[in-house]
């Protein structure tokens, strides 16, 4: 990773790292309040040898003095001083938890001793300090006399008496925040960094071609309205959305130019992917172009397609397959009447070995000659077998990807499954691509405009499906979209387009 992934990933995990610094720094502020508030007294002493009438031996007494002070500091919490401070104040407290609040330090190359108590209050902690400095002289003076009638050779004076602490040296609430605020950053952007590397789903800026050895053919950027209005409808054709189905029919036009496929199933790796709402406005481009095309919903374990649509489903594919009725009875038009669609019919308990059947690929070999092109809406390819067994009969078949979402190694056992049979796959559609972020998917964000108006949005039933009577339905063929539309002219029919 570069500088410029890093940011990425900074950009696009910030809810991370946000909450990791804040849970840090709350948890900062928490140990802060409930931490007991310390206090420090300081008292100082001063460590002279008594024998100094000469310079010389004024000399060798502070060389002595040096040597004592570094012994002295260790013993200042010695059990004899604890316990005459504790007899001095009438603590309630032992010799060795007394111990625990002293400590005592000796700077370099001096004579001074610094006695620092810490308690709980600031009173008490001054008094502790000035008797630990008043008991501390007088025990030295006991120990140094090895003469009783003779003065000792070290003196210990108290310099600088302990004054009254005005601020608690614990907690440091500043430094407590401060440390929260650098640890929360720390463990976001690591926690970002170590997410980013362990997420295998695929991105918008992937290399498809180097990663599956397949083009994307399509980038659909994310519509949150498209759960309640998944259909494209005439009036919306020239959206930021329409526009990508238009580019993606485009692409599907040169896919191959000598021989373009006649029927395309469309499928993805696992559910909600889109695969379905990527079939119905894939079909109503291709007829605004002026194609004939014929829909089928090959979904036969969970069928939408004429429940988006607007559409009767209790006869349609299922009912062609077992011969109740001819496929002529049961299409339906929608639009303009260039576009047609071949509900499921009654759900089989079947619809693997049905699909793959004979009377299947008889079906589809008619349906392909009734119409320019027959878009087929197959179920998910890990789950089931059913997408691999049509795309095996189709001329080609289109995987749709929830970029973001879909799992690289679930790219690449359905791509396994549908080679597994011999299937065409002619590309990848990213599907829900976001349009905000680092990872968004960048158009221009054209705004098309019909008679001098804005864009608006087309009635749609309750449900935000779209009506097969809807007035305002795709019209292929119309001025506005010769206009609009970059896309090339049709191929002939002869070639399965017009």
């Amino acid at each position: 990773m570069d500088l410029r992934d890093y940011v990425r990933v900074l950009r696009k995990r910030w809810r991370l790292i946000a909450a990791c610094t804040l849970v840090a720094m709350v948890s900062a502020a928490l140990v802060t309040i409930l931490t007991p508030r310390t206090y420090a007294a300081e008292v100082q002493l001063f460590v002279a040898a008594q024998d100094q009438n000469s310079v010389s031996t004024a000399y060798q007494g502070g060389l002595f003095s040096q040597q004592r002070v570094k012994s002295y500091a260790d013993i200042v919490n010695s059990p004899p001083v604890m316990s005459a401070v504790i007899a001095q104040l009438g603590l309630p407290a032992t010799e060795q938890q007394l111990a625990g609040q002293v400590s005592a330090s000796a700077p370099l190359d001096t004579v001074l001793i610094n006695i620092t108590i810490k308690d709980g209050s600031p009173q008490r902690a001054q008094s502790i300090a000035n008797a630990t400095g008043t008991q501390f002289a007088q025990f030295v003076t006991g120990i140094e006399r090895t003469n009783p009638a003779a003065p000792p050779p070290v003196k210990v004076t108290v310099v600088k008496p302990a004054s009254l602490p005005k601020a608690p040296v614990s907690p440091r609430r500043s430094l407590n925040l401060a440390l929260g605020l650098l640890v929360g950053l720390a463990i976001g952007v690591g926690g970002a960094v170590l997410r980013e590397t362990l997420d295998t789903s695929v991105k918008p800026g992937d290399d498809l071609m180097h990663d599956f050895g397949l083009p994307a053919v399509g980038v659909i950027g994310f519509d949150p309205e498209a759960r309640n209005q998944p259909l494209i409808l005439h009036d919306q054709a020239h959206s930021s959305r329409g526009e990508a189905f238009r580019q993606l029919r485009t692409n599907l036009q040169f896919i191959d130019v000598d021989t373009p496929p006649r029927s395309i199933v469309v499928t993805s790796s696992v559910p909600e992917e889109g695969k379905t709402t990527t079939t119905m406005n894939l079909a109503v481009t291709m007829a605004e172009a002026g194609l004939r095309v014929l829909v089928v919903d090959g979904d036969l374990r969970r069928p939408q397609l004429a429940n988006f649509f607007g559409l009767e489903s209790a006869v349609g594919l299922t009912s062609v397959l077992i011969g109740q009725v001819q496929v002529d009875d049961v299409l339906q038009e929608w639009g303009s009447g260039l576009l047609r669609v071949l509900p499921s019919g009654p759900v089989p308990p079947n619809p693997s070995e049905l699909l793959g059947s004979r009377g299947m690929h008889a079906l589809l070999r008619q349906l392909e000659d009734m119409a320019d092109l027959v878009i087929i809406d197959a179920p998910p390819v890990l789950p089931v077998t059913d997408a691999a067994v049509l795309s095996a009969a189709a001329s080609g078949a289109l995987l749709v990807v929830h970029a973001g979402r879909t799992r690289r190694e679930q790219v690449r056992r359905s791509l396994a499954n549908l080679e597994a049979v011999d299937a065409r796959v002619l590309g990848i559609v990213l599907n829900k691509v976001p349009t905000r972020g680092p990872d968004a998917y960048y158009d221009y964000g054209y705004s098309y405009k019909y008679d001098g108006t804005d864009d608006k949005r087309s009635a749609v039933n309750g449900r935000g499906r779209a009506s097969a009577k809807d007035p305002v339905s795709v019209r292929a063929g119309t001025p506005s979209d010769a206009a609009a539309s970059p896309t090339v002219p049709a191929p002939t029919s002869a070639a399965g387009s017009s």
